[in-house]
């Protein structure tokens, strides 16, 4: 099947995949060969795509995901490769993140803070080694 993930800057990936694995508003799943036509809400998560023995990982904050005949089509605003992840960068924010929510207060942004650790975490995913 064939995957093609695009944010409005730029095609990030264009490629063929064996597997895929992802996570939507309702938890993780897993697209094979012949899947079932569908449309996923995706949360901000690390996509991981497995060809030929090698496994490729994207970062998304979100997005849309599109499967109709072995094609699919993931769109979101921002996506990053796990190669071009600064993970020294990305363990700090998770780390102010999780400060954050640790320390609350009145003026504390709780959502906010949510989604900093949602995206640090999906960073660090995309960027760790299988």
């Amino acid at each position: 099947m064939e995957i093609k993930i695009i944010t409005h800057e730029r095609v990030l990936y264009d490629g063929e995949a064996e597997k895929v694995i992802a996570r939507d508003t309702q938890g993780e799943f897993e697209i094979l060969q012949n899947h079932v036509p569908c449309m996923k809400v995706l949360d901000t998560c690390a996509i991981q795509i497995f060809n030929n023995g090698d496994c490729f990982k994207f970062a998304t904050m979100g997005g849309i995901l599109q499967l109709k005949d072995n094609q699919i089509l993931v769109l979101t605003d921002i996506a990053e490769s796990g190669k071009e992840i600064d993970i020294e960068r990305a363990k700090a924010a998770l780390s102010r993140a999780e400060h954050r929510l640790k320390e609350m207060s009145a003026e504390t942004d709780a959502k906010r803070a949510e989604a900093a650790k949602a995206r640090a975490l999906a960073r660090l995913k995309a960027s760790l080694e299988i």
